[in-house]
């Protein structure tokens, strides 16, 4: 009798123990949604927001502009959707002020150089520490201006060393290009990639930002389109460790040479008029 009542207080311990554990879990996932679940600040009646998609290098283009100005920018365009961004633009009867680049890209070819042949009033706009080709070299902290509205350029690398985010405070949002993905970011392994400092430029800077930030990075490979400053310091399995983690993550990828990187650089070193510089040759 002593042993089955023995037996049966361990059973109630073991049972309260698991019932703990699991209000604990519940307890831990309700902290983390209060905490990522921010309030968006919402975009300004005369403030334009259009994001497209290139699906065969899941790459992101953005399209802003101040609808009262009719003065737009757009962010990381893709040479293969040159036209369709030109068409788009003339139809809402906007001006192209810029076309910009977050890095120079290793994975599709730039539509910049296109941009400019379709839309004479565009000027091309990247980094200066990218060491590409532009119409204008965007210094650390420089102001992209269309119409009223305007993005803070600043200098977030690690993916490569020319890597920037573009910042609207106003709007409360940020292009990340591929420094911080969504639960993910770019590698480091070339274009004088670092992983400690792209660890450093995530938290010094991005993850700096209000956690109701929403966060448009230039590429997603799962169908996902935003995210918040708050949701990737919970969420992402890489920047959300300690800096020594994130450099075994990224030592240990085993990720394959970059298909596109041998015709991409060259190309985007030039606002991609390497490439139409070819298709005329032939």
């Amino acid at each position: 009798m002593r042993s089955l009542l023995v037996g049966f207080h361990r059973q109630c311990r073991a049972a309260k123990n698991i019932l703990n554990y699991r209000i604990t879990i519940r307890s831990q996932h309700q902290q983390a949604a209060n905490f990522v679940l921010t309030e968006p600040i919402q975009f300004s009646r005369d403030f334009l927001f259009r994001q497209l998609f290139d699906p065969v290098s899941s790459t992101y283009t953005y399209l802003l502009g101040d609808v009262t100005k009719r003065e737009a920018i757009l962010i990381d365009p893709v040479i293969e959707h040159a036209e369709r961004d030109a068409n788009m633009i003339n139809e809402l009867g906007l001006c192209l002020k810029y076309a910009v680049n977050t890095h120079m890209h290793a994975d599709h070819i730039t539509g910049t150089g296109k941009l400019k042949i379709l839309l004479p009033s565009c000027r091309s706009m990247i980094s200066r520490a990218s060491g590409a080709e532009a119409d204008i070299l965007l210094n650390p902290q420089d102001n992209i201006e269309f119409g009223r509205h305007q993005l803070k350029v600043l200098p977030t690398p690690g993916h490569t060393e020319g890597c920037v985010t573009y910042v609207c405070h106003e709007q409360g949002i940020a292009f990340t290009g591929d420094t911080l993905l969504i639960r993910g970011c770019g590698r480091t392994d070339f274009q004088g990639g670092s992983s400690a400092t792209l660890y450093k430029s995530v938290h010094s800077v991005i993850f700096n930002f209000p956690l109701n930030y929403r966060l448009y990075p230039a590429h997603d490979y799962t169908g996902r389109t935003v995210t918040t400053v708050g949701e990737e310091k919970v969420y992402n399995p890489r920047l959300s460790k300690s800096l020594d983690e994130f450099i075994h993550i990224m030592e240990n990828l085993n990720l394959p040479y970059p298909k596109m990187i041998d015709k991409a650089v060259p190309a985007n070193k030039i606002c991609g008029l390497f490439e139409l510089d070819e298709q005329k040759n032939m």
